[in-house]
C-alpha cells in the first residue's frame, strides 16, 4: 500500500479537532492502517478526544491477539471508546467530549472498515462509492423519507451526529468489507471535506490527479475555496499496480 494524509484547520476555525493516522507498514497483525477522527467538545476537548481515540486504537492494534482484521478494528474502536470516557471522567472540563472515527486496513485485496459517526470512507474507481453510512440526524431523516438527499447539505441540523466515540459505555460500530479492484483509491475524510465539496467533484479530483499527494492537496484546497467552514482531513490510499 501507499498513502498520503493531510489535515487542515480550514478558514473559519482556530483549532483543528481532527486527527489522522496512516501507516503503509504493518501495525500488529494488520498489514497497514488508516484512521480519521473528527473530535467534538468545547475548549480543547474535541482535539483531545480525536487524538486519544486514534492513539488508543494504534496501541491496541499493535498488541492485538485477534486474527481477523474486522475483529481487530472493532475491538480497537471499543478500546478507544473506553479510553475517551475514562479521560473525560478525570476532568469536568472534558465532560461530553467525543469523536467520530473511520478506520480501514487492506489485506489480500479486501478492504476492511470500522466506522462511528459521520466521517466517511469512499472507494473511487471508475465511479465513486460511499461505503460508510453517516450516523447523523439528517441521514436518519433521509432514510425515513422526511428529507430529500439534495436537501442534506443545506439543512440547519446537518452537523448533529447520532453516534460517537466517548459518549456512552455501549457503542455500536459499523463494520464493512469490500473487494478492491486494481487501481481503486480509498478516501477517508471528515465532513469538513464532504460538506464543502460534492461527491462528483471529489471523484473528479482524485481520478484526475496523478499522485495521492496532489489529489489530497487539491481536495483540501477545494474545500477551503468553497468556504472552509470546518477542519478538513483526508487520507488517500492505494495498492501499487502489479507488475
Amino acid at each position: 500500500m501507499r498513502s498520503f494524509c493531510l489535515t487542515d484547520t480550514g478558514r473559519r476555525r482556530s483549532i483543528n479537532q481532527d486527527y489522522v493516522y496512516a501507516s503503509d507498514q504493518p501495525v500488529g497483525r494488520l498489514s497497514n492502517l488508516y484512521i480519521v477522527a473528527d473530535g467534538m467538545g468545547g475548549h480543547n476537548a474535541g482535539d483531545l478526544a480525536s487524538r486519544c481515540t486514534v492513539e488508543t486504537m494504534v496501541d491496541y492494534i499493535a498488541g492485538a491477539s485477534e486474527k481477523f482484521p474486522i475483529s481487530i478494528l472493532k475491538s480497537a474502536v471499543e478500546a478507544a471508546n473506553s479510553a475517551v470516557l475514562e479521560r473525560a471522567a478525570q476532568d469536568k472540563d472534558l465532560e461530553g467530549m467525543g469523536t467520530t472515527v473511520v478506520a480501514a486496513t487492506v489485506r489480500d485485496g479486501c478492504l476492511y472498515i470500522a466506522n462511528v459517526g459521520d466521517s466517511r470512507l469512499y472507494l473511487i474507481g471508475e465511479e465513486i462509492s460511499q461505503i460508510t453510512v453517516d450516523h447523523s440526524l439528517v441521514e436518519e431523516m433521509v432514510r425515513a423519507g422526511q428529507l430529500a438527499r439534495e436537501e442534506v447539505r443545506s439543512h440547519p441540523e446537518k452537523n448533529i451526529i447520532t453516534r460517537a466515540v466517548g459518549v456512552s459505555g455501549t457503542l455500536k460500530v459499523d463494520l464493512f468489507d469490500v473487494d478492491l479492484d486494481p487501481g481503486d483509491r480509498i478516501l477517508l475524510c471528515t465532513d469538513g471535506l464532504t460538506n464543502m465539496v460534492e461527491d462528483g467533484e471529489i471523484s473528479r479530483i482524485v481520478r484526475k490527479e496523478t499522485t495521492l499527494e496532489s489529489a489530497a492537496r487539491r481536495l483540501v484546497a477545494s474545500a477551503n475555496l468553497n468556504g472552509g467552514k470546518d477542519n478538513i482531513s483526508v487520507v488517500l490510499a492505494q495498492q501499487p499496480a502489479e507488475g
